[in-house]
């Protein structure tokens, strides 16, 4: 979610702030998906991505972000 308004951000004139209120305004569904998914067995979560919003974090801090890989 956090990489899909990231985007939004970059290629809408969003800004920052709203990106914020979007992330903001999906809280109570993040944190209800999260309960579900510690509620369920491993096999049943499906895949999970932390590398890749570790990655995510890291890309924000590089020169010339525009999806720079």
């Amino acid at each position: 979610m956090s990489n899909l308004v990231s985007a939004g951000v970059r290629l809408i004139p969003l800004g920052q702030t709203d990106g914020q209120r979007v992330v903001a305004a999906l809280e109570a569904e993040i944190t209800t998906a999260a309960l579900h998914a510690s509620a369920v067995a491993l096999d049943d979560n499906g895949t999970a991505t932390p590398r890749a919003d570790i990655a995510g974090m890291r890309h924000e801090t590089q020169y010339t972000r525009l999806f720079r890989s």
